[in-house]
């Protein structure tokens, strides 16, 4: 195998004097963690993979349908046809444009019980969720344990992204003492232009590798916000810790200890996940019980079932979304029902 540092595909950026042969070699050993593989993070998994770094673990609990198809740039048409985890598609496509690469693939929810073994071994995080209970935790997990991380999100034509160095710059609970409240803006309720999401992408892409070559001085220390459609952007100073913040001041880390972590209503869809986990569950035999009662088809990966207006996707550790209703207490039911308690 050739050397990923002396790889043809990488002369350009070579040629580029903030990386160079040095810089090259250091991304060749970086090991990164996209947590959420939808727009933002595809986006940020295929900018990294093509620029050479050296382990990439990619973590996301859903799968592909083919309304992510305008803006989720790794997948493609059949993807969605087989409703593949996001994370297996991701990790079939660099391959096919990267085999050097090496692509850890999780098909996982990220939460306190498995944040350690997820996250602990890795240089950097960046950000390719949709909502705030999890930035908060990887927040919480990153300010602990003095891993940088990279938050980025994207609404609407709509875009923000910040770095965080822990101990050395704000974090995200400085900059957001207490989560969003409110109806929030999402992607189903806004929309969200492609554009958007591959601007915050390259920006969180360039910064990645700033760090990852050691460029620390040349990384950008503010909270940048930006608006493609209004041509408006924004900076705010994110330097230096905010004194009295409870994670790098007071070292209180509530969502770390799962404190009141809540169903999650997924971008994009009406539908709610159910977090239930260590119940292995056989998606060929859980298939055949659910047959006389709707539509069923299922791969290695993922069980798909319709029964009148709802769609439940299971995942073989037991976890579940139910598509057709945001409230929880249905979708609890239609779980107990079909799979079990």
């Amino acid at each position: 195998m050739i050397s990923l540092e002396l790889d043809e595909r990488y002369s350009r950026q070579v040629l580029f004097r903030g990386i160079g042969a040095a810089g090259q070699k250091k991304l060749a050993a970086g090991r990164v963690a996209i947590v959420g593989c939808g727009a933002t993070g595809s986006a940020i998994a295929s900018l990294l993979t093509r620029s050479g770094v050296g382990t990439i673990r990619i973590i996301d609990r859903d799968y592909i349908e083919r309304s992510n198809l305008q803006r989720q740039s790794l997948f493609d048409e059949a993807d969605a046809n087989e409703s593949l985890p996001k994370a297996i598609a991701a990790a079939r496509k660099i391959a096919a444009f990267n085999s050097q690469i090496v692509i850890e693939p999780h098909v996982a929810d990220l939460t306190p019980a498995n944040i350690d073994s997820l996250l602990a071994d890795m240089r950097l995080i960046l950000d390719g969720t949709d909502n705030f209970e999890t930035r908060y935790l990887i927040n919480d997990f990153a300010v602990k344990n003095s891993l940088p991380w990279i938050y980025t999100g994207a609404v609407g034509s709509y875009g923000v992204t910040m770095n965080i160095l822990p101990g050395r710059t704000a974090c995200l609970a400085c900059m957001f003492p207490d989560p969003p409240h409110g109806t929030l803006e999402t992607c189903e309720t806004a929309g969200i232009l492609n554009s958007v999401v591959n601007l915050g992408a390259s920006i969180a892409a360039t910064e990645a590798i700033k760090f990852l070559v050691g460029a620390e001085a040349e990384l950008r220390r503010t909270l940048l916000s930006f608006d493609v459609w209004c041509n408006v952007r924004a900076e705010v100073a994110a330097d230096k810790p905010r004194p009295g913040c409870r994670a790098c001041d007071h070292h209180e880390f509530p969502h770390l200890a799962g404190e009141g972590r809540p169903h999650i209503t997924l971008c994009g869809r009406n539908s709610v996940q159910i977090h239930e986990r260590h119940r292995p569950i056989d998606l060929t035999e859980m298939s055949e019980r659910l047959k006389p009662h709707g539509t069923v088809r299922h791969n290695e990966f993922v069980l798909k079932f319709w029964h009148d207006a709802y769609e439940m996707t299971l995942f073989p550790d037991g976890r579940a979304i139910i598509k057709g209703t945001t409230d929880t207490a249905v979708a609890r039911s239609l779980y107990a029902r079909y799979v079990g308690t």
